[in-house]
């Protein structure tokens, strides 16, 4: 399934998706199946990202989409957060949008603006134009080869998570030609066409399923699936046309896994502002339900029962407050989850101008508080 690096200057000749280092910290492997923590493991969504400056010189002058089909760099980009902070898992450096392209669309970088799509779906009769089969491994085969090279070179400090975008967030993308405050085109096709759309989602669905799968092969230890854009759907929308893709994608590629005789990774779903579907998301075949920050952990607990592991849910925008205020409000993020079933991540991504420093504090915060809570007085 998955081609060979056959050359890279700063790594072995040769990797294979096999004879992995073993995994020192399981942490977060461990949280994520609600098994007991010594302390609460933490990552950050973009913890690979431009708020670094070794991510800004290394990324310096090259196309993004071309930074994402060179394992090589996406190895080192995952790896360079590592360096700098104890975090309890690395997320594979890639992008949501390279499954659009998988299926035949253009996507570029617009400096300024973020990712365009020259020619978006406008009719229906442009589905015509995907792929309608399309070759996982020739046309993804690069973050397969990344994940296996960031694998080997993680050297089993922590997990690797790999990921996908959900269906409906992948569509809203290709149908608006980049990103939208009202998802306004994309929600027109779910109210004019229904069943183009669903055919359209079937169609991604499946591409994920394979894709995800794939990753899992290549070496991925756990995998997030990105439904980014849930908040612009009601809650009837969203039971319509991205609940029964989320689930199927759980059962599918759980059972495929099964099947090729792969380890059974969890799974976990971030659909962001979707709290309306709380309850649904906790049962839709995932270990995992991250949460966004608008949602108090302790109404997330209880909504969800001790089901599955919550993952999240620190405002992004608290790591711009001093240090000391970074420790008090992870304190109390803490309390509010309680030291199981947890992995403590921001309500978002990191952005761009935040200070590595600040980043720091929060995961320093994470460990020392959670250890603390765990230990009686």
């Amino acid at each position: 399934m998955l081609g060979l690096l056959t050359a890279c200057p700063h790594f072995p000749p040769c990797f294979r998706p096999q004879d992995f280092p073993a995994l020192k910290n399981d942490t977060f492997l461990r949280a994520a199946r609600g098994e007991e923590t010594e302390y609460t493991p933490v990552w950050c969504m973009r913890q690979a990202g431009r708020y670094l400056p070794e991510f800004r010189e290394t990324r310096a002058a090259q196309d993004f989409f071309a930074t994402c089909r060179s394992p090589k760099m996406c190895c080192e980009l995952t790896l360079q957060p590592l360096r700098r902070f104890p975090l309890d898992a690395a997320i594979i450096f890639s992008d949501i949008l390279v499954v659009p392209q998988a299926l035949g669309m253009e996507v570029v970088m617009v400096p300024g603006k973020g990712p365009t799509f020259p020619e978006p779906l406008k009719e229906v009769e442009d589905l015509l134009k995907l792929r309608q089969k399309v070759d996982v491994s020739e046309e993804l085969g690069y973050v397969f080869q990344a994940i296996t090279l960031t694998r080997h070179s993680l050297e089993g400090k922590v997990p690797l998570i790999g990921f996908s975008g959900a269906p409906w967030t992948l569509m809203s993308y290709m149908i608006e030609g980049g990103g939208s405050n009202t998802m306004a085109k994309a929600k027109r096709w779910l109210y004019r066409h229904p069943e183009a759309s669903h055919r359209l989602l079937q169609l991604l669905r499946d591409v994920i399923v394979e894709y995800l799968v794939g990753q899992v092969a290549a070496g991925a230890q756990a995998l997030q699936l990105f439904e980014s854009h849930a908040g612009h759907l009601g809650p009837e929308q969203f039971r319509e046309f991205a609940l029964p893709y989320i689930r199927a994608i759980a059962k599918h590629v759980k059972n495929k896994l099964q099947a090729e005789a792969l380890p059974l990774v969890p799974m976990i779903v971030f659909a962001k502002d979707a709290h309306y579907a709380l309850e649904e998301l906790a049962q839709a075949g995932y270990e995992v339900i991250g949460l966004d920050w608008t949602i108090q952990p302790q109404a997330a607990r209880e909504r969800t029962g001790h089901r599955v592991t919550l993952q999240g849910n620190l405002d992004p925008c608290a790591l711009y407050a001093p240090k000391e205020k970074i420790g008090e409000l992870v304190k109390r993020m803490l309390e509010g989850f309680g030291t199981q079933r947890h992995i403590a991540n921001l309500g978002h991504g990191l952005y761009p101008d935040m200070s590595p420093e600040h980043v720091g504090a929060f995961v320093e915060a994470v460990h020392t508080h959670s250890r603390h809570l765990r230990t009686p007085d």
